[in-house]
């Protein structure tokens, strides 16, 4: 199973273990997410469909491009930075796991367009 896959599949397990609480959760990070991203539209949108896969409780939201590919290195180091302190941090198990599998996807992205 390619690496890419492998990571679609965690993070759509993770994403469909989401408890109610843990969904709510994951709504609020994103939205303090898309709320510091200021003006980087890449920033705001990779958290628009991190925050639609979360609310359909999967993964195929039908987006045109996933929005990570468009991330400079620098954006892919602030938010592989904010979701370990998630992952390590969260009290709530499932947004933990969740956390992880994003951090999964994202080093999967990094590497596909040649920031690794």
């Amino acid at each position: 199973m390619a690496a890419h896959d492998h990571h679609s599949a965690y993070l759509a397990r993770a994403v469909g273990s989401l408890t109610p609480e843990g969904h709510r959760r994951v709504d609020e990070l994103l939205e303090q997410l898309a709320a510091s991203a200021g003006g980087r539209p890449w920033l705001q949108r990779f958290a628009k469909a991190r925050m639609d896969e979360a609310d359909l409780g999967r993964i195929d939201t039908g987006a045109d491009v996933e929005p990570a590919v468009m991330l400079t290195a620098r954006e892919f180091d602030a938010l592989e930075g904010g979701f370990m302190t998630i992952r390590d941090t969260e009290h709530l198990e499932d947004v933990a796991h969740w956390a992880n599998a994003v951090l999964a996807l994202l080093a999967d992205e990094r590497e596909r367009v040649g920031l690794g």
